[in-house]
């Protein structure tokens, strides 16, 4: 097989972020696209170049694919993607990989029993900026990890308007389940197997969701490092972005992903080459700066699922790194909803 042929189920908002990533992909090929609702479906397939045909049930589509790219509600993320895995295709499924262990389990283990790739759609760990933090952790030169702080500040009411099933049941969740999985599995990437940990959230701010839209969580890990995510779905205003910091022995490393650079800040006065000073009590050098375009990039995590497919390997983000974050979420609900702290060891 010289190069991967792939439908794409849920034309939503989601999947315009694929499409223009998968464009940058070099083996994919998208061979239809489905929605329910035909101008959706119709609008995606226009907007990519060889204009892919158009469906609106999937389970027409088996026989042009080798794999499907799903990004559809929550709660129809298992039937549709056990549908795919009983007819042998590989999936790319939208975060979260399932609503329930269950399901994510039953599609994990389908997918291992029949040889196929099972990815969650997770992008921030394929972006060259975190991939450039990531780097200097493991280097080893800026000692232990002591605490890292992952911020996001959104507004999506307007997304929650435009998709009114993400304000009802069918999310699985609030925002941290929803939006903030993405970050608990990348704090689990960067500081290992978590201990304990709490999560507060409110709706304050949020009326449109019936589960938190703003999100706190603190965790503690064998290693001794702490890891915090801070997140609102009702930001009217942002300063961070999204901001992702880490405080070692030796200094703190930064990706702040609104202006796309990696910065290295050192208060003991010595700073790596491009050293910049802000003030004096702000000294950092830029070690690296994004050149492509903003976005949610996932051209680097689709091309990544292709490799994968193509090549046999088992990608970074598969199934069950993907259950591993959702297990930490659901015991820091059932740990808030009983007033106690969340015991994450073995997770």
């Amino acid at each position: 097989m010289d190069f991967l042929r792939i439908g794409l189920i849920g034309c939503g908002k989601m999947m315009g972020a694929h499409v223009r990533g998968v464009q940058m992909v070099k083996n994919a090929q998208i061979t239809c696209v489905c929605d329910i609702n035909r101008e959706n479906a119709q609008r995606v397939s226009q907007e990519l170049p060889n204009h892919p045909k158009v469906y609106t049930d999937y389970k027409e589509i088996v026989d042009e694919v080798d794999a499907v790219m799903i990004a559809l509600p929550h709660d129809l993320h298992y039937e549709c993607g056990m549908f795919f895995a009983l007819r042998d295709k590989h999936i790319m499924m939208e975060k979260p990989l399932c609503n329930t262990e269950e399901e994510c389990l039953s599609l994990i283990e389908t997918c291992e029993a029949r040889d196929l790739t099972l990815m969650c759609a997770y992008p921030v760990p394929f972006w060259t900026g975190i991939e450039k933090l990531k780097a200097l952790v493991d280097s080893g030169e800026y000692g232990k990890i002591m605490q890292m702080s992952v911020w996001t500040e959104q507004l999506t009411v307007c997304d929650i308007n435009e998709r009114p099933w993400a304000a009802s049941a069918r999310i699985g969740g609030g925002q941290l389940f929803s939006h903030g999985c993405h970050y608990i599995d990348l704090m689990l990437r960067f500081l290992g197997n978590p201990v304990e940990g709490a999560h507060v959230g409110t709706r304050v701010g949020t009326p449109w969701l019936l589960k938190e839209g703003t999100s706190a969580v603190i965790l503690r890990f064998e290693s001794g490092a702490i890891g915090y995510h801070g997140a609102t779905w009702g930001a009217r205003g942002t300063r961070l972005g999204y901001d992702f910091q880490i405080q070692c022995e030796k200094g703190m490393l930064e990706y702040e992903h609104m202006d796309g650079e990696v910065r290295v800040y050192n208060e003991n006065g010595t700073h790596q080459p491009g050293y910049i000073e802000g003030n004096k009590n702000r000294r950092y050098s830029i070690v690296w700066k994004r050149e492509e375009e903003m976005g949610k990039m996932t051209q680097h995590e689709i091309a990544h699922f292709t490799d994968c497919v193509l090549n046999h390997k088992k990608p970074m983000t598969d199934g069950r790194s993907a259950l591993r974050s959702l297990r930490v979420i659901w015991e820091l609900y059932n740990a808030e909803k009983n007033h106690k702290l969340a015991d994450l060891r073995g997770i």
